[in-house]
């Protein structure tokens, strides 16, 4: 048994299962569904390098030499983890960073 809470669904269920069923929500709520997809990929992107899930590291560990020990592979995540955090504080406070390139693409 996890001790940590964590959220129970993998990134697959999230896709196939739980984008469909709050996409089609979205317009009632006036929340622009290319700003979620956004925070849905970017949060994604987070969980793939923060314990306890954090497949990235186990992904690496599986090809590293053997004197690389896991705890050697955090610490070198950690650079990307600060900038991932940022990113993700960054889109929240001012989500135009997000969405200019789609606004002029699509314009």
């Amino acid at each position: 048994m996890c001790s940590k809470a964590q959220w129970p669904l993998e990134w697959t269920e999230i896709i196939v299962i739980f984008m469909p069923i709050s996409i089609p929500l979205l317009d009632n709520f006036g929340v622009d569904p290319l700003f979620v997809g956004l925070r849905v990929v970017l949060n994604l992107q987070t969980a793939f390098l923060s314990p306890p899930v954090a497949m990235s590291a186990f992904y690496l560990k599986g090809v590293a030499p053997k004197h690389v020990t896991l705890n050697q592979i955090f610490a070198g995540m950690r650079p990307f983890m600060a900038i991932q955090v940022l990113a993700i504080i960054l889109l929240y406070q001012f989500p135009a960073i997000g969405m200019w390139l789609p606004e002029v693409l699509y314009k």
